[in-house]
């Protein structure tokens, strides 16, 4: 089974970062530090194979795969080596590799915006859409055609009820509402067609009613919203550990700095508010009680895709003794994002090759918000993917 990779946003930094470390699988220029799937027990899955993956995707930007990787080498997330070693694979992943959509992506990822699809129309988007799919798909001889969204984040949708059925969800792209965003638009396209899709940005993609309504009806999985790769990662391990042994957590404060495209994007207060909610949300969904939670997202270009978060917490202990904890997590954004993009094809792959369409709960560890998963606690969602796992070494 062949299975290809679809990417909106090819040309950042996460996507670019999951090719090469794909074809450096392949090329055995690297090792699989990074993938849950190459560890038991989820290894024991019959899943495809990272490095037999065919990538395409979409962007808005005129650089290229190959140049996003150098410009990664140069700031030391990627090794110049391994970006040497698989560049004639980059240079044939981005012949398949054509313009996207900005509708709706805000005013700030517009500005970044070189090339984008030609035609106003809604309709005509998610016929191009659909068309980039199939075309994709039949060139390159792919048995199966996966869907990810990496791209920018966008502003948060007004009103998503508006949308909660598929009969409404369809009227609005006919009569051209304006609300509709592009990762909805790309989340239709996917799903209407039978293609899995997977939401790793905190945009809207798939989570309107009318979109569950039609991967309910096409048997089709889908799951997302926002990879949980740093900070937020860390809290979902520790927020528990407070909660657990009765502590009561006072406030906690998060301070983050990125300087890559995505910092550049969430300068902008509307493509902001929807990372924002994303974040702060997890601790809210384990720690009871009400506390101070914020959290802070600040664009400095220096730092390129290395990301520091810095959180304090403040919390009352046994004779009412307020203490204090303090910790600074520094990682690179993509480094820590792309295995989790690798992961999430196979297993939403696995999925559909075995008729498990809708939301996939199981793959709720990977996301801050979980769609249709209201558990936070990231052993205990580690305990779904486990389950999921001992289901189908039972029926095997």
């Amino acid at each position: 089974m062949r299975t290809g990779v679809w990417l909106i946003g090819a040309h950042g930094n996460v996507a670019t970062t999951a090719i090469v470390g794909a074809r450096a699988l392949a090329a055995g220029e690297t090792e699989t530090t990074g993938l849950v799937t190459a560890r038991d027990p989820y290894a024991r899955l019959d899943l495809p194979p990272v490095e037999e993956f065919v990538f395409g995707g979409h962007d808005i930007s005129e650089t290229s795969v190959l140049s996003t990787a150098r410009s990664l080498a140069e700031s030391a997330t990627v090794p110049l080596n391994v970006v040497q070693a698989v560049s004639d694979d980059l240079e044939r992943v981005e012949e398949r590799i054509t313009a996207g959509t900005t509708v709706n992506c805000g005013r700030a990822v517009e500005e970044l915006a070189s090339e984008t699809m030609s035609g106003t129309s809604f309709s005509n988007a998610v016929d191009r859409i659909r068309e980039d799919y199939r075309t994709f798909a039949s060139e390159q001889n792919v048995d199966r055609l996966v869907v990810v969204n990496v791209s920018s984040t966008e502003p948060r949708l007004s009103s998503p009820e508006r949308y909660d059925t598929l009969n409404a969800f369809e009227r609005a792209i006919e009569e051209d509402d304006r609300e509709l965003p592009a990762s909805s638009l790309y989340a239709y396209a996917a799903l209407v067609d039978d293609h899995p899709y997977i939401n790793f940005t905190p945009s809207t993609g798939a989570a309107l009613g009318g979109l569950k309504e039609l991967a309910e009806r096409t048997n089709v999985p889908h799951m997302g919203r926002d990879g949980k790769t740093g900070e937020t990662l860390l809290k979902s391990a520790l927020a528990p550990m407070f909660a657990q042994r009765n502590l009561q957590v006072l406030s906690w404060e998060g301070h983050n700095i990125l300087g890559n495209a995505d910092g550049q994007v969430l300068e902008d207060d509307a493509n902001k508010a929807g990372k924002l909610a994303s974040k702060g949300g997890v601790l809210d969904g384990i720690l009871e009680g009400e506390f101070h939670n914020r959290v802070r997202i600040d664009y400095t270009p220096p730092l390129g895709d290395w990301k520091t978060a810095w959180d304090d917490i403040r919390f009352r202990g046994f004779l009412g003794t307020q203490m204090k904890m303090q910790f600074t997590w520094e990682g690179s954004d993509s480094v820590l994002a792309a295995p989790l993009v690798l992961d999430l094809v196979r297993l939403i792959a696995h999925a559909d090759e075995h008729g498990e369409g809708g939301l996939q709960p199981q793959l709720a560890s990977f996301f801050k918000s979980p769609l249709g998963v209201d558990e936070h606690d990231l052993s205990r969602q580690f305990d779904m993917l486990d389950s999921y796992v001992d289901r189908h070494e039972g029926e095997t």
